[in-house]
């Protein structure tokens, strides 16, 4: 059984910390696991990082996953449309749900 390589992503995910964070996400062993319960803010260079560690994965046969969102991931996703993207739909459909019970 192998075991899993979770990264716990702190802070910004944004324009100023992609070069930091690429090679992190791409490194070998692969991440399987993408904590992003720490992202205090996610703009569209974090979108696109987190994209291409999806394809990365996908073009080696594996899978990445992204879990914990924060409340500006999930901002952002819904902003930009991408949860299915990333199948994380259950993330935006609860928040729905919730943010539809404080109305």
């Amino acid at each position: 059984m192998s075991e899993t390589n979770i990264l716990r992503i702190e802070g910004e995910l944004t324009i100023f910390r992609a070069m930091e964070l690429k090679p992190i996400l791409l490194a070998m062993p692969p991440v399987d696991v993408i904590d992003l319960s720490g992202v205090t803010d996610l703009d569209t260079a974090g979108v696109q990082l987190l994209m291409l560690a999806k394809e990365t994965a996908l073009a080696a046969q594996r899978d990445v996953k992204l879990v914990a969102h924060s409340p500006a991931v999930i901002e952002v996703f819904e902003l930009l449309n991408v949860a299915a993207y990333f199948g994380d739909h259950l993330v935006m459909d609860s928040r729905t749900a919730s943010g539809a019970a404080r109305s």
